[in-house]
């Protein structure tokens, strides 16, 4: 239990800290160049829902961006640095990065296509929407 109390307060020590220094939660956990991604992500989410055009996006994409709703209760997941090992059919695009998205669409069921994960090139020093992986619902529950 002792143990288990000194994580939590260096945790919270180490999330205050970076409060304090103007820091987000997101730039301790993914560093800054992660950071950018998980905002701007969020940045596109929330103008596609809307269904608005997002100035995030590359100006060369010819990625299937869907309906607003697609994008409703949708939220931005982990970013990496994209490999190609895995987003083959991405690779030639040549992103810096990939994050995948969490949740679901609102009333989503077996068969649903969703957008799954962002691909991100950067461009004069400024993330940009490369692509978009859709996935597809197996099952509920």
């Amino acid at each position: 239990m002792e143990l288990a109390r000194r994580v939590v307060c260096c945790l919270s020590g180490g999330a205050l800290a970076a409060l304090l220094a103007g820091c987000s939660v997101d730039s301790l956990v993914w560093g800054s160049d992660g950071a950018k991604v998980i905002e701007a992500t969020e940045k596109l989410i929330a103008d596609l829902a809307a269904g608005e055009t997002s100035v995030v996006v590359c100006a060369d994409s010819t990625a299937d961006f869907g309906k607003p709703s697609d994008w409703s209760s949708l939220s931005a997941g982990e970013p990496e640095k994209f490999t190609g090992k895995f987003w083959k059919d991405q690779a030639e695009l040549n992103p810096k990065w990939s994050i995948n998205l969490e949740g679901l669409p609102e009333g989503a069921t077996a068969g649903t296509t969703f957008p799954g994960d962002v691909f991100f090139r950067e461009t004069d020093g400024e993330l940009c929407v490369i692509d978009v992986a859709w996935a597809t619902l197996s099952t509920v529950g």
